[in-house]
């Protein structure tokens, strides 16, 4: 759909009233698949999966290869370091608003780019994770990756270890596939739990059968809506429910990618 241009022949964005172009994806079932009545596994990614925290990761490199593009600081004066000291739900928005004006192409280029130079690392993931989300594939689980970071950092992911869904922050955008710095859908804490709850719905997935995945208490939520939590690594607030609850816990290994 294209935008509306003015008299200087800049693309402007329409209004965002019911239109569906603007509306973040829905869950859906990989190309030649019914995903019904299945099992779903449900991943966080930053320091779950990757060993890393993908959005200042990637802000390194932006910045090295993009100086030029857009600001460095949010409206409020914020850094991506000072943005991190803050709760996550308010860290997520400000680091958004740096992209505005970022054309949605040249961040999922940047994205791929990324990507491929960060998976050749000796730790890349967390191997102990991966060897999780590998047993779920071979036993005809949806695998799902649940994440506050980015499609253009997270795409590569799903296409390279062969997921059936993602669930991420989604960046509202103009019909000329500008960003506009704001946010459709955030991915962080209850989001994450609300997200993951409507997924196992559309796939008609007994949540009692599903399984979730997280390092950190931000994902508590999302834990607990599932039958089966796997806490990653040793976050003080997931250790106290894992005991209680009597959860499965990971060790945080890390590791290249081995298959």
């Amino acid at each position: 759909m294209a935008g509306r241009r003015g008299r200087d022949g800049a693309c402007r964005p329409r209004l965002r009233g019911g239109e569906r172009a603007l509306l973040p994806d829905r869950p859906r079932p990989a190309q030649g698949e019914r995903m019904s009545g299945q099992a779903a596994a449900f991943f966080d990614v930053d320091e779950t999966l990757l060993n890393t925290k993908t959005m200042a990761a990637f802000w390194r490199y932006w910045r090295l290869h993009h100086p030029a593009y857009g600001p460095q600081t949010t409206p409020a004066g914020l850094t991506v370091a000072q943005l991190l000291t803050l709760p996550r739900e308010q860290a997520n928005r400000g680091y958004y608003q740096l992209f505005r004006g970022v054309k949605a192409a040249d961040l999922a280029e940047a994205g791929r780019c990324w990507y491929e130079e960060y998976r050749h690392s000796d730790s890349a993931v967390i191997v102990t994770t991966l060897a999780e989300l590998r047993n779920h594939q071979a036993r005809g689980d949806t695998v799902v990756l649940v994440s506050g970071s980015m499609r253009a950092c997270l795409e590569p992911v799903v296409a390279e270890l062969g997921v059936d869904l993602l669930l991420c922050t989604e960046q509202e955008q103009t019909p000329c596939g500008v960003f506009t710095g704001e946010l459709l859908r955030p991915m962080t804490g209850p989001a994450k739990a609300r997200a993951v709850t409507e997924a196992m719905s559309a796939l008609e997935a007994d949540p009692r059968e599903c399984s979730a995945y997280g390092d950190h208490a931000s994902d508590l939520a999302m834990l607990q809506a599932v039958g089966r939590p796997v806490q990653v690594g040793c976050d003080p607030v997931l250790r106290a429910a894992a005991r209680a609850g009597r959860w499965r816990v990971l060790p945080a290994l890390a590791g290249q990618r081995n298959g």
